[in-house]
């Protein structure tokens, strides 16, 4: 399985459209939440419009799992959390979006969305439970905005990792995790794109400006991770068995 692995586009149309462009590489793209830009001049319910058309064409092209972020909360659940409705009409077009669980040449997908207290919380941790049962002895993946605390979540002076998220991995043990949500981290001293949790990896491709964003290319069948930037190329071996 290849794989596509792009966070924090953050209304950023033109990486959108160079996303677009790659698709025919891959069996699958990763979008791993902020899609809308919560500071930007242009209203949010006008980033869903033509976020919701560029995407609907994506997911026309590919297999696209897209995530939820913090920028992407837009209404709340029965709760009262914050939450994200916008991106569920997408699976019409065929894309699998948060609270999905889906099969990709072989490799168990699960896209998980941003919580914002212990209800929403508790949904994400269900729909693990309740995909684990079916991993077997396949590869799972999961698409998660945020890595837990260490390199990926480093900003230069402090940490934003989400350390629920360290728990689950502990738990369930993934192949990966897909994230993104600390722009900076892979461009830091101490920072990374690319971390061994135990048996599962980490990635996060950061963000950059320019024609194309930071990205990462999975290779499970090879065992490889490339991450390309503004910097280069850097490629680590996946030491686990893919």
């Amino acid at each position: 399985m290849r794989l596509l692995l792009v966070s924090d586009l953050h209304y950023a149309l033109p990486h959108v459209d160079w996303v677009a462009s790659q698709t025919d590489r891959f069996d699958a793209v990763a979008l791993a939440g902020d899609h809308l830009d919560i500071v930007s001049p242009v209203d949010l319910a006008t980033q869903i419009v033509a976020l919701r058309a560029s995407l609907t064409d994506l997911a026309g092209r590919t297999r696209l799992l897209i995530a939820s972020g913090n920028h992407d909360l837009n209404t709340r659940n029965p709760a009262g959390e914050k939450a994200t409705d916008w991106l569920a009409p997408l699976r019409d077009a065929g894309a699998a979006v948060d609270g999905d669980t889906v099969e990709v040449a072989g490799t168990v997908c699960t896209v998980l969305g941003w919580w914002d207290g212990p209800v929403g919380r508790a949904e994400v941790e269900a729909q693990l439970s309740a995909a684990a049962d079916t991993i077997g002895d396949r590869r799972w993946l999961w698409v998660y905005h945020s890595p837990p605390h260490g390199p990926l979540a480093w900003t230069g002076t402090r940490h934003f990792g989400d350390p629920v998220v360290a728990d689950w991995v502990q738990r369930w043990r993934p192949t990966a995790v897909l994230t993104g949500h600390i722009h900076q981290a892979p461009f830091t001293p101490e920072g990374d794109w690319a971390e061994l949790c135990g048996d599962t990896w980490l990635f996060n491709a950061g963000k950059q400006p320019g024609p194309a964003p930071s990205h990462i290319e999975l290779d499970l069948e090879r065992g490889t991770a490339c991450w390309v930037s503004y910097q280069g190329v850097e490629e680590r071996i996946l030491t686990r068995p893919a």
